[in-house]
Protein backbone atom coordinates (compact mmCIF):
# COMPACT_ATOMS: atom_id res chain seq x y z
CA UNK A 1 0.00 0.00 0.00
CA UNK A 2 1.62 3.24 -1.24
CA UNK A 3 1.38 6.54 1.41
CA UNK A 4 -0.41 9.23 0.62
CA UNK A 5 0.88 11.78 -1.76
CA UNK A 6 1.40 14.15 1.50
CA UNK A 7 2.76 11.29 3.96
CA UNK A 8 6.35 11.28 3.94
CA UNK A 9 8.49 8.43 5.98
CA UNK A 10 10.19 10.07 8.91
CA UNK A 11 13.31 9.43 10.58
CA UNK A 12 16.17 10.80 11.88
CA UNK A 13 18.18 11.54 8.89
CA UNK A 14 14.58 12.01 6.64
CA UNK A 15 13.83 16.36 6.36
CA UNK A 16 11.33 18.03 7.48
CA UNK A 17 9.60 20.29 4.91
CA UNK A 18 9.84 22.94 8.03
CA UNK A 19 13.37 22.39 8.82
CA UNK A 20 13.81 22.75 4.66
CA UNK A 21 11.73 25.84 4.56
CA UNK A 22 13.27 27.57 7.48
CA UNK A 23 17.16 26.84 5.43
CA UNK A 24 15.37 28.64 2.14
CA UNK A 25 13.96 31.34 4.25
CA UNK A 26 17.68 32.00 5.66
CA UNK A 27 19.01 31.31 1.61
CA UNK A 28 16.39 34.68 0.40
CA UNK A 29 17.66 36.44 3.15
CA UNK A 30 21.28 35.93 2.15
CA UNK A 31 19.66 36.75 -1.19
CA UNK A 32 18.14 40.21 0.00
CA UNK A 33 21.33 40.91 1.94
CA UNK A 34 23.51 40.47 -1.59
CA UNK A 35 21.03 42.19 -3.56
CA UNK A 36 20.75 45.19 -1.45
CA UNK A 37 24.54 44.87 -1.30
CA UNK A 38 24.87 44.86 -5.11
CA UNK A 39 22.41 48.03 -5.06
CA UNK A 40 25.04 50.05 -3.14
CA UNK A 41 28.06 48.92 -4.70
CA UNK A 42 26.42 50.24 -7.95
CA UNK A 43 25.86 53.57 -6.76
CA UNK A 44 28.18 55.86 -7.71
CA UNK A 45 28.71 57.72 -3.96
CA UNK A 46 31.16 55.92 -1.53
CA UNK A 47 29.53 54.51 1.40
CA UNK A 48 30.22 52.08 4.28
CA UNK A 49 29.28 48.82 4.17
CA UNK A 50 29.46 47.94 7.92
CA UNK A 51 26.10 47.53 8.09
CA UNK A 52 26.18 44.72 5.26
CA UNK A 53 29.24 43.02 7.33
CA UNK A 54 27.81 43.24 10.33
CA UNK A 55 24.70 41.35 8.59
CA UNK A 56 26.51 38.63 7.01
CA UNK A 57 28.59 37.97 10.37
CA UNK A 58 25.00 37.79 11.89
CA UNK A 59 23.72 35.01 9.13
CA UNK A 60 26.61 32.98 8.11
CA UNK A 61 26.76 30.64 11.27
CA UNK A 62 23.16 30.29 10.66
CA UNK A 63 24.06 29.36 7.40
CA UNK A 64 27.29 26.72 8.39
CA UNK A 65 24.83 25.01 10.59
CA UNK A 66 22.13 24.81 8.19
CA UNK A 67 24.66 23.36 5.46
CA UNK A 68 25.56 20.52 7.65
CA UNK A 69 22.09 19.70 8.63
CA UNK A 70 21.29 19.88 4.90
CA UNK A 71 24.03 17.53 3.64
CA UNK A 72 22.67 14.94 6.40
CA UNK A 73 19.20 14.98 5.12
CA UNK A 74 19.93 15.24 1.45
CA UNK A 75 22.21 11.82 2.63
CA UNK A 76 19.03 10.10 4.19
CA UNK A 77 16.54 11.44 0.78
CA UNK A 78 19.06 9.74 -1.25
CA UNK A 79 19.01 6.63 0.71
CA UNK A 80 15.46 6.52 0.63
CA UNK A 81 13.98 4.11 -2.08
CA UNK A 82 13.13 5.85 -5.37
CA UNK A 83 9.06 4.61 -4.52
CA UNK A 84 8.93 6.93 -1.29
CA UNK A 85 10.92 9.82 -2.60
CA UNK A 86 7.98 10.48 -5.04
CA UNK A 87 5.50 10.29 -2.39
CA UNK A 88 7.39 13.23 -0.79
CA UNK A 89 6.85 15.58 -3.58
CA UNK A 90 7.15 18.56 -0.85
CA UNK A 91 10.65 17.70 -0.15
CA UNK A 92 11.56 17.49 -3.31
CA UNK A 93 10.39 20.95 -4.39
CA UNK A 94 11.85 22.35 -1.67
CA UNK A 95 15.64 20.59 -2.39
CA UNK A 96 14.87 21.87 -6.01
CA UNK A 97 14.30 25.78 -4.50
CA UNK A 98 17.30 25.54 -2.55
CA UNK A 99 19.74 24.10 -5.45
CA UNK A 100 18.67 26.66 -8.07
CA UNK A 101 18.85 29.41 -5.05
CA UNK A 102 22.32 28.43 -3.97
CA UNK A 103 23.92 29.42 -7.43
CA UNK A 104 22.39 32.47 -7.70
CA UNK A 105 23.72 33.64 -3.84
CA UNK A 106 27.34 32.65 -4.62
CA UNK A 107 27.09 34.28 -8.22
CA UNK A 108 25.57 37.74 -6.88
CA UNK A 109 28.02 37.64 -3.59
CA UNK A 110 31.20 36.74 -6.04
CA UNK A 111 30.46 39.83 -8.34
CA UNK A 112 29.88 42.10 -4.76
CA UNK A 113 33.22 40.92 -4.03
CA UNK A 114 34.53 41.82 -7.41
CA UNK A 115 33.01 45.39 -7.37
CA UNK A 116 34.64 45.89 -3.64
CA UNK A 117 37.94 44.99 -4.89
CA UNK A 118 37.42 47.00 -7.49
CA UNK A 119 36.58 49.97 -5.53
CA UNK A 120 39.97 49.16 -2.99
CA UNK A 121 36.85 48.26 -0.01
CA UNK A 122 38.92 44.99 0.51
CA UNK A 123 42.51 43.81 0.87
CA UNK A 124 43.89 42.05 -1.90
CA UNK A 125 44.39 39.18 0.86
CA UNK A 126 40.88 38.73 0.16
CA UNK A 127 41.04 37.38 -3.92
CA UNK A 128 39.90 34.28 -4.26
CA UNK A 129 42.51 31.34 -5.22
CA UNK A 130 43.57 31.75 -8.82
CA UNK A 131 42.12 28.08 -10.00
CA UNK A 132 38.53 30.09 -9.62
CA UNK A 133 39.48 33.15 -11.83
CA UNK A 134 39.37 30.63 -14.55
CA UNK A 135 36.18 30.40 -16.49
CA UNK A 136 35.82 27.06 -17.54
CA UNK A 137 37.74 25.74 -14.09
CA UNK A 138 34.65 23.50 -12.94
CA UNK A 139 34.17 22.51 -16.72
CA UNK A 140 37.32 21.02 -17.19
CA UNK A 141 37.34 19.17 -13.61
CA UNK A 142 34.37 17.09 -14.78
CA UNK A 143 35.68 16.50 -18.30
CA UNK A 144 38.95 14.68 -15.90
CA UNK A 145 36.93 12.83 -13.80
CA UNK A 146 34.23 11.86 -16.29
CA UNK A 147 37.06 10.48 -18.47
CA UNK A 148 38.47 8.33 -15.14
Amino acid sequence: MNPAPETCPSSVTTPKPAELRNFLDLCREFLALFTEENQALRRPESMSLAVFTAERKRLLPRLESGLMALRGFRQGWERMPAGQRESCGEIRHLFGDIQNLFPRLLLLDRENQQEMLRRGLLPATNLPPAASQRPHFVAGLYRRHAAV
